[in-house]
């Protein structure tokens, strides 16, 4: 079985909540749907913290100290060096 993307759980999640939101199912229906949500909501945070996990190794200066500083993208740099026309 292939492992569950962020996303798909993220989707899942949206649904069941719409579910839940309409009051519309029996007690019984109602309590499995929240389980698998706790579940897959579990499952987000984990992925979440290993993803931030991944990026402070990213950021790591070479004597092993993480430095915060601002996130910017390769555009962002380019935008601010280049001369306003």
């Amino acid at each position: 079985m292939a492992p569950l993307k962020f996303e798909d759980a993220m989707a899942r999640l949206e649904t069941i909540v719409a579910e839940l939101e309409k009051g519309d199912l029996p007690l019984d229906e109602s309590m499995k749907i929240f389980e698998e949500g706790i579940r897959l909501s579990k499952t987000c945070l984990k992925m979440l913290d290993d993803a931030e996990r991944r990026v402070e190794v990213l950021i790591q200066d070479t004597d092993g100290k993480k430095r915060l500083r601002a996130f910017t993208t390769d555009d962002d740099e380019a935008d601010e060096s280049s001369p306003s026309a």
